[in-house]
């Protein structure tokens, strides 16, 4: 390789440092070229998996800043670039390595942290990001309409019982004539002591003529005895 060609390597692989968002180092001894086709296609989408050259790559990951990687850069390498959900990056490597014993995970980082080789196989055991999210919409779902629901209920409640009372109504229609003469019952005290009260005032009136014609009819005989 050339010196051109070693600092175009060092370049790519440090900007893949940077833009990763977690990466993990394998050993790759051991495995056929074909088996590394499908490793990679496993991976597509979340993780790019590169074999890498230890000397270039330690410049690399002190280049990008990278910490914990540098120790573990022994024997033939090869690394996942995660830049997609890291739960199935994990999740690709672990699968492969249950038919491939080749394969062996020595170590990574992610979003900075250092991983160990189980703390890489407990993340690949975690769910995805599409059914955590899958399962929140559904729990956000759930209580939405346990909400509308609750708001529903007066509405339908009142619904069930204006529809009793038409079908009732249908039924026997003196439910509703029952509720006229009801309120015609409140009417009639109501009218009928008004009724009384206009009856006593005209009892009053009449006696208080009935007063004042007597007392005219004494006052005129003693007039006529004065003019005799």
């Amino acid at each position: 390789m050339s010196r051109a060609d070693k600092t175009k390597a060092v370049a790519d692989l440090t900007e893949r440092f940077r833009s990763a968002t977690g990466v993990v180092l394998t050993e790759y001894r051991g495995i056929s070229v074909s088996g590394l086709r499908e490793l990679r296609e496993s991976l597509r989408g979340n993780a790019e998996y590169l074999v890498v050259k230890n000397t270039l790559t330690k410049i690399a990951v002190e280049e990008a800043g990278v910490k914990g990687l540098s120790d573990m850069l022994v024997g033939p390498n090869a690394i996942a670039f995660i830049t997609g959900d890291p739960v199935e990056a994990s999740k690709g490597l672990k699968n492969f390595g249950k038919e491939n014993a080749a394969l062996v995970v020595k170590g990574g980082l992610l979003d900075g942290q250092q991983l160990t080789p189980d703390e890489i196989n407990k993340l690949a055991d975690l769910e995805s990001r599409e059914v955590l999210l899958a399962k929140l919409a559904g729990a956000m779902k759930a209580s939405m309409s346990g909400a509308a629901s609750m708001f529903a209920a007066p509405l339908s409640q009142a619904a069930r019982t204006l529809g009793a009372l038409q079908a009732k109504a249908t039924e026997d229609p003196s439910v509703l004539a029952g509720a006229g003469e009801a309120k015609a019952a409140e009417a009639a005290p109501a009218e009928a002591a008004t009724e009384a009260s206009d009856d006593d005032a005209s009892t009053e009136e009449e006696s208080t003529t009935s007063a004042d014609d007597q007392s005219a009819d004494a006052e005129a005989p003693a007039e006529a005895q004065q003019e005799g």
